[in-house]
């Protein structure tokens, strides 16, 4: 790859400070991680002819700065913080701090050219609600292995009062969540073609429409390697290695692998022909998961692309 002739900014995130490189030429500063060091931070990229910026995603702490980047014509690249190391580790880059890391992702920034749409702001505010909607579940599950090892019968019923107070919460928010989306008429309609595949409830299909907003414009091949679920090879020479999935967005996989099991034992006709075919064929339980998972991505990634709903297959 040939590296980029103009001027291309890095910038790594911290909770109050941005530290911004500028390559060629070196530039390095840093501002606050506020309204006032945004602007600081594009009419500085502005004069030094920058049209592009990357930015390494960092829990959150980078959006108010792509929002800021953005409105004023700036193209953002938003790296993950793997492809960042491992980059550093390529050129045999050792030390770190933030202003190297800037410097760091600049010339990741100047390599690569993903064509990634701007996000939706729509979903930014809709996607945080549905992380606390995911937490208050986490919660839950912890609360759950507490009660497993309690024993005393005072402290037992507290945590079962504070788990069903939590699973009502959880209700009560997935509700006003699916009320924001309904407000909205393309995002309700793709709900409602998620809704259309049977095995997909409102849980998966809200995680799959907010934190999947590509489904419908790639491919099924790209659908699941995006989220995690496609087998990838492991040979070399002679050797012909266990295919593995790896990496891809946690949170819609691990919704989608939930779905999967009632999914493929109830839910959907054509699932649980599949999964019967590949348990009868070899295939451990959890390798024909997996696959009734990819295919639950697939079938939503399908329907959003014709946008039409779910046609029971015979």
């Amino acid at each position: 790859m040939r590296q980029s002739i103009m001027p291309v900014a890095g910038i790594d995130t911290g909770k109050a400070f941005l530290d911004l490189a500028v390559i060629p030429g070196g530039a390095a500063f840093r501002v606050g991680n506020d309204p006032q060091g945004w602007r600081e931070a594009i009419e500085r990229l502005q004069r030094a002819g920058v049209e592009r910026v990357g930015i390494e995603a960092s829990g959150g702490y980078e959006r108010g700065a792509i929002v800021a980047l953005e409105q004023v014509g700036l193209a953002v690249v938003r790296h993950q913080p793997a492809q960042i190391r491992l980059f550093a580790r390529m050129r045999l880059q050792r030390a770190k701090n933030d202003r190297i890391d800037a410097q760091v992702i600049a010339a990741f920034t100047a390599l690569v050219h993903p064509q990634r749409p701007p996000a939706d702001p729509r979903l930014q505010a809709l996607g945080d609600h549905l992380v606390y909607i995911e937490q208050l579940g986490e919660d839950i599950a912890r609360l759950k292995t507490r009660l497993e090892y309690q024993h005393d019968e005072r402290l037992a019923e507290l945590i079962k009062t504070d788990i069903a107070l939590l699973k009502r919460r959880q209700a009560v928010e997935r509700g006003m969540l699916e009320a924001a989306v309904r407000l909205e008429a393309v995002l309700s309609r793709r709900l409602d073609l998620l809704l259309s595949v049977p095995g997909i409830g409102l849980p998966t299909a809200l995680v799959l429409m907010i934190q999947m907003p590509e489904l419908g414009s790639i491919t099924r091949e790209q659908a699941a390697a995006l989220i995690g679920l496609a087998p990838f090879d492991r040979d070399s020479g002679q050797h012909r290695g266990q295919r593995h999935i790896a990496g891809g967005r946690a949170r819609p996989r691990k919704a989608l692998y939930a779905a999967a099991l009632p999914t493929a034992f109830r839910w959907n006709r054509q699932l649980v022909a599949f999964y019967r075919r590949l348990r009868a064929n070899g295939k451990a339980h959890k390798q024909a998961l997996v696959a009734c998972a990819r295919k639950l991505v697939i079938f939503a990634n399908t329907v959003l692309a014709r946008n039409t709903p779910w046609q029971i297959q015979n």
